[in-house]
This record gives C-alpha cells, structure tokens and sequence, in this order.
C-alpha cells in the first residue's frame, strides 16, 4: 500500500516493528517518486505510550496527519480450552487493544485539526462467529468493526471520516503458511484493490469485492448449522 500511495505523489508516515525494514522501503520510496516525503519510526502498537508519542511526533514532523491506516494485526490463534490462551490474548490485544491505542491517538490529532480520515482494517472473518482457530481472531476483528462503527455515528457530521476495511483472503507474510485458498489474490492485487477502496472513503468494504460481498452476506446470515460449511467450501 505505501508503494501505491507513494506513487500517487503521497507523503507518508510508515510504522513498524522492524527499522531496517522500515527505512530500506523509505529509500526505495523517495528514489522512486521524487519530492514526496516519507518519514519512518519503529514502533510495537502493543506499546500504547508509545502510540501516542510516535503520532504526535509523526504529525510534528508532517505538518499534520491526513489519514490513518490501521493495519498492525496477529491471526494464530487456538482452539479455546486447549492451554493457548496467550496466543488467544495476543490476538485481542493487537487486533484490538492495540487498534484502540492507535484509533484514539489518530483522533486525538483529527479532532484537533478538525479533519482526518480513519481506516480500520477489519476482516471478513468479523461478520460471525469462528470455530476452533479462528474463534478469538474473529471476536477481535468484529471487535474493531463496532469500534469503527460508534466512531462513525460519533462523526456523520464533522469533517472527520471512518471506515472499515473488510479483506478476504489476500496473501502476506502473515498468512503465507496457510495452504492456498480458493478465493486468495495476491499481494500486489490485494493491495492495490484496498487502496482503490480507501481511496473512496467509504463507511465500509469488502476487499475483493468479488466475491467477499455475496460470501460476507452468506456468512452473516445463514444459519448456524450452515456456517462451518460455508467456511470449508471458502478455505
């Protein structure tokens, strides 16, 4: 996503855990696409001072902050009752607890320069309730839409949007152990498809549209007894 904003002519603030990583994307990006400023800081969302702190300096440093992108997430969890339940907390408290930390520092800076744009990415997997593995990746990310969506009725009317990014099944490093699904793209088409859909600010996207609106409607609505096939017959 930072190659293809960068490409538009964007600047950029770019976070994440590993600053070696961080700043050889930063020389890429500013060899590439001349005149665009992009600064980087390491930082663990799990760290909440640490939020604050390097969204405040991020915004100081910019001159203002237009958007947030809030991307940072964990995806292997456990069956519950099995003896995992650190990696189960893990899940809620950087896909959710985290995703808090971050939301309330970028609206903290919003609210102040009266203007901004939220982005909270959910998952498909936030629209019911998961089995086994997915039980606490789910509740986590259906956590984080309703987060999105109070602060969306929080602020119809003022200059600052919210939206709620709902990915299928797009490849990363973060799930490139699984065995390949049916509907997966790849990483340069999935990125280039969530930019396309922030891009328009909506309240909410499915990301790829096809077919994860019609699957997305199929998983929130049928019965209970149905969903487990739905999520085989999906990967």
């Amino acid at each position: 996503m930072a190659r293809r904003f960068a490409a538009m002519g964007r600047n950029l603030a770019l976070c994440a855990r590993r600053a070696d990583r961080l700043e050889e994307l930063r020389r890429e990006l500013t060899a590439t696409h001349l005149g665009i400023e992009v600064v980087t800081c390491p930082l663990d969302v799990n760290d909440h001072d640490d939020v604050f702190a390097v969204f405040r300096k991020l915004r100081d440093t910019l001159g203002g902050i237009d958007r947030v992108i809030v991307n940072a997430g964990r995806s292997k969890g456990a069956a519950l009752g099995t003896g995992s339940f650190d990696a189960n907390r893990e899940i809620m408290e950087t896909n959710l607890v985290a995703a808090l930390a971050q939301a309330e520092a970028a609206m903290e800076i919003f609210r102040e320069q009266r203007s901004g744009h939220l982005v909270l990415i959910s998952s498909v997997a936030a629209l019911r309730g998961l089995p086994h593995t997915r039980t606490s990746y789910a509740a986590s990310k259906a956590g984080l839409s309703t987060l999105a969506e109070g602060l969306r009725m929080e602020t119809l009317h003022e200059p600052i949007k919210v939206t709620t990014i709902y990915p299928g099944y797009i490849r990363s490093e973060m799930n490139g152990h699984r065995e390949q699904a049916p509907f997966v793209v790849d990483t340069d088409t999935g990125c280039r498809l969530l930019v396309k859909a922030i891009e328009r600010e909506p309240a909410s996207a499915r990301v790829p549209a096809w077919p994860w609106a019609a699957t997305g409607f199929a998983l929130r609505h049928l019965p209970l007894p149905l969903v487990p096939r739905l999520l085989s017959w999906i990967g």
